[in-house]
Formats: structure tokens, C-alpha cells, sequence
């Protein structure tokens, strides 16, 4: 390894050339989840979105969204609004892994409740949330997602590698792969290896088998110095990366290419 290059950072780079090999650039992007109003950590997410110019896709929580977070976003531009469920409020059963979006419910109650979330992003926004659903805790249940585009969504973003571009007609599915938080070990920083053996891994099946973006997935409420130190250098360091490109949520979405 040269210049005092980790493991990760090294594989990175090792998986990148691979990239530029076969004369393609592997797409990137990068997703927070549960804003609802103001506070440091929004701050900071925001400040460190501008000063590395990074494009940030800030998934809101409709229920609990304030007029505070709107006028804090208004000059920020660049940051695009996606939609997190409705109320980030489980309703799994004892036992079950938690879910918002989940069969525990009439469909028509949970649908009911998207739609109602919708129209109070848009009062707080205006037109500028995308009609992209990210599900609380990363999970839907399956009967639910041919419905979306029956409410108006165009798009869909869960976690892990996702099965097809397309779930139903209407709707593409971009995901975040690589988060930064250790939900089960404590919930604090995954560490620098295990996020970047993540990143890796995703590029490689992205390369050779399903073609999609790699999503990097931060949670400015839970995260510790770590994770925010980690946030700042990886962008840093990715964004002088050649055979990769940091895209925003509005281009992947509405992009032939992110179809793939």
C-alpha cells in the first residue's frame, strides 16, 4: 500500500481502477434519513453539504416536519427532499423487525396516510420534494409497492442491492448500501473498514451484476464524532476518485442511465 493507504481505501481504489478498465464510472450518491426540524445536527449536516458541495438527499419525516426545517432548506437548494413514510412510527407486532409500511394494516389506511404526508411536504415545500418514497427502517411490505405509483410516486429507496430497476412500471428504485451507524453493536460508528468493505462490495456487484448507484447512508440525529469525522473524509477523499462521480437524488431518478 502507498500512501499510507488502509486496507478499505486501498481496495477502493484497487475496485475503482476495475471501473475505469472497462471504461465506466460507478455512480454514487448520498441519502439522510428522519429530518424534521431544526437543531445542531442539521446544522452541521448542512454546513458540511455546502462546504464540500456534495449533492444531499434529506429524507423527511411529513407528520413531524416543521415550517422551521422548511425556511432552514429554502437556501439550500441543492439539498432535494425525499419523503420517509409517514410518521416514522412502528407497527410491527412483538417479535417482528420494525416496520411502518408493513401488511398490519388495511393498505388503504397506510396508503391514506403516504398521501396525507404528501400534501404536508407540499405545503411546507412546495414543489420541491421528489416523489420518492424511503420507507422507515428501509422496509415495505411487497403488496404495497405496485400500489405507489397508483399515489404518485416515481420512485423508491430502501437499503442493500435492490432486485431490479424497475419493482412495477411507474416506480425505479435507487438505494443507499453503506451506513455509517452499527444499529446493532451499540449504535454508534460502523468504523472506517467496515463502511468502506461495504462501499466495495457494492461497487463490485454494481460493476458486474446489477448495474444500480451505491448509495451511502448517514443519519444525522444518531451519529456520533466518528461517523461525522468519517462523513467529511470520505467525501473528501471520493470526490478526487477517478471512475467514480457523486450524483444528485433529482438527476439519479429522472435519469435513463440510473435504469439500468
Amino acid at each position: 500500500m502507498s500512501g499510507g493507504q488502509t486496507g478499505g481505501w486501498w481496495a477502493l481504489e484497487q475496485e475503482l481502477g476495475q471501473w475505469r478498465d472497462a471504461g465506466r464510472i460507478a455512480d454514487l450518491w448520498w441519502r439522510d434519513d428522519d429530518a424534521a426540524d431544526v437543531g445542531p445536527a442539521l446544522d452541521r449536516l448542512v454546513d458540511l453539504h455546502r462546504e464540500l458541495a456534495v449533492p444531499l438527499a434529506l429524507a423527511v419525516v411529513p407528520s413531524r416536519a416543521t415550517p422551521t426545517l422548511a425556511a432552514r432548506l429554502a437556501d439550500v437548494p441543492a439539498v432535494d427532499v425525499l419523503q420517509h413514510g409517514y410518521a416514522h412510527v412502528n407497527h410491527g407486532t412483538p417479535g417482528e423487525k420494525k416496520i411502518e409500511l408493513g401488511a398490519q394494516r388495511p393498505a388503504m389506511v397506510v396508503l391514506g396516510e403516504l398521501g396525507t404526508g404528501w400534501l404536508a411536504l407540499e405545503r411546507l415545500f412546495g414543489d420541491r420534494p421528489l416523489r420518492v418514497m424511503v420507507p422507515p427502517w428501509n422496509r415495505i411490505a411487497p403488496a404495497l409497492v405496485p400500489t405507489l405509483p397508483e399515489i404518485g410516486f416515481a420512485g423508491l429507496s430502501t437499503f442493500g442491492a435492490r432486485p431490479r430497476a424497475h419493482p412495477v412500471r411507474g416506480l425505479r428504485q435507487i438505494n443507499a448500501h453503506v451506513d455509517l451507524i452499527d444499529w446493532k453493536g451499540g449504535r454508534g460508528f460502523a468504523g472506517e473498514e467496515a463502511c468502506l468493505g461495504a462501499l466495495v462490495g457494492a461497487l463490485s456487484r454494481a460493476r458486474t451484476e446489477t448495474g444500480e448507484p451505491v448509495g451511502l447512508l448517514s443519519h444525522h440525529l444518531a451519529m456520533d464524532g466518528g461517523a461525522w469525522d468519517f462523513l467529511r473524509s470520505f467525501w473528501e477523499r471520493t470526490k478526487t476518485m477517478s471512475g467514480m462521480r457523486v450524483r444528485s437524488a433529482h438527476e439519479l431518478f429522472a435519469s435513463r442511465e440510473a435504469g439500468v
